[in-house]
């Protein structure tokens, strides 16, 4: 990958080069995309941030750096430029050579040599059994998902998890609301618990339920609609395109002794003291610890809080040997990051071993008008309805466009719509078109079956359009690298948005099949191939297909 070895190069030639000066550079020396008004393929900070350690000419020194860095082979030009900056203009037969890469092996395009052994463990989704999964666990899914993607391709160790609390009191909850629901059917006047789940689901799961349910307790018919909103949420999930390494019970926990287990090692750490009949963990005085107050671990009745069966998870994520935590969260969970961190450092381990993503809310909308609540699931629209409505795709693409901490608004109407106004439409379209002109190409014998395209000819790549194509394409592992950096797959949506982009103008003024001659059909050819590729492999890695004909 073009960029990646040009900051191997460029790196090793400033540091030779500061030395040389007497100058000390910055530990991490960045290498970015330069804003669109510079006409440079590289902007580098590089010597004003020397030059202002030193109390040296910014300029000058920009002007010295330039004439080393112009030696390294891949750059074709390199200009100093106020205050302080060095532009560099990189090789077409770099960018070329580098596009070839991408289509001889699209899937191993990205991957990044020497990168992390760490093995990191996401946790997503990770919904109560105890309804249908909804809008926002939809959005946990896509980024969950779609980072264990990026950063396999990356290289990483990489295992995703989704956590099912089917303990506690809520069996007993669940158990009630749908056994009112089931004593209703048969007539009887029995209002579902206060704080019990509502959703008429529960009517469609009573029903569904085998005919001894007759004399089943509320703990059996929790067990029962637990076992079946489970099953749903493994199905949502098959039609979500989401695979799981593991799908771990909490109640394996209990029947383990972990939960114990745990219990007895944070009191051997000194974390556990006992006030008012409870078991507390000191999570406000630990060392490292952002948590505001203590936090109870048994109740006084001797049960365990729920926040000590979470401790005893994660404490199981490490003892696998896990050297990575992620959890990504709903924007409910905001106020429960510092006590997990805070945990984390009860246990133990380095604060940084552990990220906690919380995405926003998802407000739904059919046009301009606000989409509020599902009579089958209560009080908000399944996943499921979303789904069948627009499709995957849509909903997938739509959640991965946006920073997890941003609000979304999502529209119904807008996902549907076949045209250039809908994300996912836009870029999917580009990739059919690419297939469609290949197709043609077979159809017409300019590609013949089973030729390869040639060898880049960068003599042949003069049009603007097509090194813009050149250069976007090399970005692309970068790309994944930031999504992963940011921990979310937004850079990634974009890019394939800004690269589908990229492919109009270029087809507007530089004709494939209609080419001047033979030899630039192909070179197009293997230009729209890479864009081909990239947009099929991206959409790949959030979980969207790419057909061949729209």
């Amino acid at each position: 990958m073009i960029v990646a070895r040009l900051r191997r190069s460029l790196t090793e030639k400033a540091r030779a080069w500061a030395k040389a000066q007497g100058l000390r550079l910055p530990d991490a020396l960045p290498v970015a995309a330069p804003p669109p008004h510079l006409k440079a393929d590289l902007a580098l900070p590089w010597a004003l941030a020397a030059a202002k350690a030193a109390r040296r000419n910014p300029l000058e020194l920009a002007k010295s750096l330039a004439e080393e860095l112009a030696k390294v082979p891949e750059i074709e030009s390199a200009q100093a430029a106020p205050p302080g900056f060095v532009n560099l203009t990189i090789r077409g037969s770099a960018l070329a050579a580098n596009m070839k890469a991408l289509t001889l092996d699209p899937a191993g395009y990205g991957r990044e040599e020497g990168g992390t052994k760490e093995k990191t463990l996401i946790e997503f989704v990770s919904a109560n059994p105890t309804g249908p999964l909804h809008m926002a666990s939809g959005r946990g899914a896509t980024l969950g998902d779609s980072l264990a993607r990026i950063m396999r391709r990356l290289g990483r160790a990489v295992a995703a998890e989704y956590y099912v609390n089917d303990g506690g009191d809520r069996v007993i909850l669940l158990g009630e609301s749908i056994l009112a629901r089931y004593r209703q059917s048969l007539g009887q006047d029995v209002p579902v618990p206060a704080k019990g789940y509502q959703g008429e689901y529960l009517v469609d799961l009573a029903a569904a339920a085998p005919a001894e349910k007759s004399s089943w307790d509320a703990e059996r018919w929790g067990r029962y609609a637990m076992d079946a909103l489970l099953a749903s949420h493994k199905d949502d999930m098959r039609v979500f395109d989401v695979a799981f390494d593991r799908w771990f019970l909490e109640s394996e926990l209990f029947a383990s002794g972990a939960v114990q287990k745990t219990l007895e090692f944070l009191r051997s750490r000194g974390m556990v003291f006992e006030k008012d009949g409870a078991t507390w963990l000191g999570t406000a005085s630990a060392e490292g610890s952002t948590d505001d107050k203590d936090r109870v671990l048994v109740k006084s009745t001797g049960k365990p809080a729920y926040f000590l069966p979470d401790i005893a998870y994660h404490k199981d994520k490490y003892d696998r040997g896990f050297d990575r935590l992620i959890d990504v969260l709903g924007a409910d969970h905001h106020g429960y990051v510092p006590r997990l961190k805070a945990a984390i450092a009860a246990l133990g381990r380095p604060s940084e071993s552990f990220h906690a993503i919380v995405h926003q809310l998802i407000h739904l909308y059919r046009g301009a008008e606000a989409v509020k609540m599902s009579k089958r699931a209560g009080t908000f629209i399944s996943l499921r309805e979303i789904i069948d409505e627009v499709g995957k795709d849509a909903c997938r693409f739509f959640f991965a466009l946006r920073t997890p901490d941003s609000h979304l608004n999502f529209d119904l109407e807008l996902a549907k719509k076949q045209s250039s106004e809908n994300p996912v439409y836009y870029v999917q379209y580009v990739h059919a078109r690419i297939c469609s002109i290949f197709r043609k190409a077979a159809e017409s014998g300019v590609l013949k079956p089973g030729e390869d395209l040639p060898m880049p000819n960068a003599r042949l790549y003069a049009a603007p359009e097509e090194r813009t194509l050149l250069l976007k394409l090399a970005w692309y592992p970068e790309v994944l690298l930031d999504a992963e950096r940011l921990l979310s797959p937004h850079p990634l949506a974009n890019y394939l948005m800004e690269l589908a982009g990229l492919f109009h103008p270029f087809y507007e003024k530089c004709p494939v099949l209609a080419a001047p001659d033979a030899e630039t059909t192909k070179s197009r050819l293997l230009l729209i191939a890479a864009v081909r590729d990239a947009i099929r492999e991206g959409l790949g890695l959030l979980g969207v297909s790419a057909p061949e004909s729209m």
